[in-house]
């Protein structure tokens, strides 16, 4: 069997994002689709004393069909030198910032950014790197695909010889699982259920970048990540 999923870049992704790459066999970054405003191409969340925290990569202004590959980032300010600044302040007594500090230093520090999804991807690659996942990526901008939503989904899983598809929850509301039956592919959706680990500042929040379980679990994370639970609808 080969398992494919299929999603937009982020900006230091949550741990969700982690553990369905490590689900798959290839992961595709969905770079040729419709950038999103206001949601995890460019930020993402991280813990605080004053409680969560939003780090925005600035991005320049764009037409509103511009694709995600397309997106400029806006460097008239040092955010990088600032997001790096502000990530080490907050997770200074964070057991195990000190042992992985190079990859802050290797994303913010030794290269000045302009495109945000080469950014994003290089930055999910570095992060899979450190915990050990060997999947396969791709950028959907070296296929040439037909089709939107769930039929551009097919054709990629088509012409990567998928026999399932891994996709998010969130997705249930557009993928038709008829067309999936007819393609001979099955279909599964992820399932985020993570245990909870020792987290800094207060009550215990899920929802942030996977930083903070590397930073706070070290060696361990691979186990407050990768679950590897899914609901099957087609086999």
């Amino acid at each position: 069997m080969k398992k494919v999923a299929i999603l937009q870049s982020n900006y230091i992704p949550w741990k969700g994002v982690f553990d369905m790459i490590n689900q798959v066999d290839i992961f595709v970054f969905h770079e040729d689709v419709q950038y999103t405003k206001g949601d995890w191409r460019n930020r993402n969340r991280i813990k605080t004393p004053n409680g969560l925290e939003w780090l925005t990569a600035p991005v320049k202004k764009a037409p509103t069909e511009s694709r995600i590959l397309e997106i400029e980032i806006s460097n008239e300010v040092n955010w990088q030198q600032n997001h790096y600044n502000k990530i080490i302040q907050n997770y200074s007594k964070a057991p195990f910032l000190k042992e992985y500090h190079f990859m802050l230093e290797d994303i913010y520090l030794k290269n000045k950014w302009t495109n945000l999804s080469q950014f994003n991807i290089y930055i999910t690659k570095l992060i899979a790197n450190v915990l050990g996942i060997k999947t396969e990526f791709i950028d959907s901008i070296e296929l040439k695909t037909v089709g939107v939503k769930d039929d551009k989904v097919i054709d990629i899983c088509k012409q990567l010889d998928a026999t399932c598809y891994l996709s998010g929850p969130a997705a249930k509301g557009y993928i038709t699982e008829d067309k999936f039956r007819e393609a001979n592919i099955g279909l599964e959706y992820i399932k985020y259920e993570y245990p909870e680990y020792k987290q800094l500042y207060g009550d215990f929040n899920h929802y942030v970048s996977v930083l903070d379980v590397i930073f706070n679990c070290g060696k361990d994370s691979p186990k407050y990540i990768f679950q590897n639970k899914f609901e099957k609808i087609i086999l």
